[in-house]
């Protein structure tokens, strides 16, 4: 029986982990967590995606307290900028597509042609997006739409499997003010909190950890251990042997440089998106928080140097990133063969990890907490729960594998050798076979990946559109409907937007008077 949970490593897997293990058992099973003065974490700024509101929701954390201590706002979409071509931009929304006569309202658009741009034409959240409007009303209140906020007879604690519709955001926030404010919530709940480094993991006689020796508080044993450790895999990989499966053949990104760039949002306002802009051996991203904007160049060192890419994010960013300090890192791309191991559980990058081009981190991170509780193990510690655990696990990553290695293949931009190089990189021989029929038929539930990977039908749909790099084509039954119905649909996008748009506040105005700034002050405050 397991009484007792040891997480190696704070930050925030370690702490997700730890909040979500005392919210589910609460004084049943004794956490805690050993975390390192002297190891700092990876965080520069995350970005999420809309399934993370089930792990506060678990906490019983209300968004109106937590939002404010972490900096955080909303993201309704991620906007991707030049990979189609230069000044050339489209967004990836958390909305579901609406349906005309049995056909997704993509295909309508292909097929009618009412305007340029199919995101502005087929979803609500594209021109929400566009004029920078909070999806919530000053009153709280979310903007209209076809989810329904609170549901009657909805659970209480709800988890990723329970996701039967498409909620409109997720969030930006400050990594560190999130550990942060998860290390109060659980040691309010009792968890241990240990500062101090691990200097060995020991093991018993079945190759399983007995205990973790920390350099002040000596041996910390307990039933399981959760190693948060980051890319180094101190438990997982390192102690237990456990091999990395690499996905830099099909995904060559590899490095990072972040900066922290403080900026006047109130000048500059908040878009409700995370920015993905492309760039010669990657991309750029742009995290927009309440008070500073997070932003960092992820690149292929095959590519470019450290030197080139911090050139040339500085220059990106323009003045503003003058005397700021470059974090640079090296990231491990790819997951480990078996992310649950003996008595020990990877989470976060320990696990696994791909490109932040999704915001799949913090995703990665909910899920393995998620189905660590589902699959907990009993007295006999079951080898088929830990089977089923890493099935699973590992399906969620190699999904989203598919999905990335989409992006660049998919992509039109082939200005230089490294773009070029997406076209004729490997993929995936599954995905090769979908490619094929996505050029037919764009993608449904059918087609897309097979198994859980956070991503539905639509999300492929709006890359491949939005890319411009594959031939498509609108369904031929579609030529032989009566128009009109369509017509109306997309229509009725365009107008319910414009009403949007016009209704709601900024999301820079929504965020001041959360933080308490009076309304008159809110034009220019900071």
């Amino acid at each position: 029986m397991v009484n007792s949970v040891v997480v190696v490593g704070g930050g925030t897997a370690g702490w997700m982990t730890a909040s979500y293990l005392s919210a589910a058992f609460g004084d049943r099973v004794a956490v805690t967590v050993v975390e390192s003065k002297n190891v700092p974490t990876i965080g520069v700024g995350e970005a999420t995606f809309s399934t993370v509101r089930h792990f506060f929701d678990y906490l019983g954390l209300d968004e109106r307290e937590w939002m404010p201590e972490c900096q955080a706002t909303y993201k309704l979409a991620i906007r991707f900028e030049n990979w189609r071509a230069a000044g050339h931009h489209f967004y990836h929304p958390f909305e579901r597509l609406r349906v005309v006569d049995g056909f997704p309202l993509t295909d309508w658009w292909l097929h009618q042609r009412p305007g340029e741009r199919f995101d502005a034409d087929c979803f609500l959240i594209a021109s929400l997006c566009d004029h920078f409007r909070s999806p919530r009303y000053h009153d709280g209140s979310l903007f209209e739409q076809d989810f329904t906020e609170h549901a009657a007879g909805g659970t209480f604690r709800s988890t990723l499997s329970e996701q039967d519709t498409q909620f409109p955001y997720a969030y930006h926030f400050d990594a560190a003010l999130l550990a942060r404010y998860l290390t109060g919530y659980g040691t309010d709940r009792g968890v241990r909190h240990v500062l101090d480094d691990v200097v060995d993991v020991g093991l018993d006689e079945r190759g399983w950890i007995s205990h973790v020796r920390t350099r002040e508080h000596g041996d910390l044993g307990g039933d399981l251990f959760i190693d948060c450790t980051g890319f180094r895999g101190l438990l997982l990989n390192k102690a237990l042997g456990v091999p990395f499966q690499s996905y830099q053949d099909t995904l060559p990104n590899d490095s990072a440089v972040a900066l922290r760039v403080p900026a006047d949002m109130a000048a500059r306002g908040i878009r409700p998106c995370t920015t993905a802009t492309a760039q010669d051996a990657g991309w750029i991203w742009t995290i927009p928080l309440y008070g500073r904007v997070g932003t960092g160049y992820v690149y292929a060192s095959d590519y470019c140097s450290p030197e080139e890419a911090e050139r040339t994010l500085r220059a990106f960013v323009g003045p503003e990133a003058e005397d700021l300090e470059a974090n640079h890192i090296r990231m491990r791309i790819g997951r480990s063969e078996r992310s649950w191991a003996g008595n020990c559980v990877a989470v976060g990058l320990a696990s696994g990890f791909v490109e932040p081009l999704e915001s799949t981190g913090i995703f990665f991170i909910q899920n393995a907490i998620e189905q660590l509780v589902k699959h907990f193990p009993g007295e006999d510690w079951d080898d088929r729960l830990r089977a089923s655990y890493n099935r699973q696990v590992a399906g969620v990553m190699d999904g989203v594998r598919e999905f990335l290695v989409l992006h660049y293949y998919a992509a039109a931009r082939q200005d230089n050798q490294y773009w070029r190089d997406t076209k004729t990189r490997p993929v995936p021989d599954a995905l090769a076979e979908r490619i094929e029929r996505w050029q037919a038929k764009l993608p449904d539930a059918d087609t897309i990946f097979p198994y859980y990977h956070g991503f539905e039908p639509y999300s492929y749909t709006a890359m491949i559109l939005g890319l411009g790099g594959l031939p498509v084509r609108a369904p031929a039954a579609l030529s032989r409907f009566e128009q009109v119905n369509a017509a109306k649909e997309l229509q009725l996008v365009r107008d319910r937007a414009k009403e949007l748009v016009g209704r709601l506040p900024s999301q820079y105005e929504y965020f001041a008077g959360l933080h308490g700034v009076p309304e008159g002050d809110q034009a220019r405050a900071v």
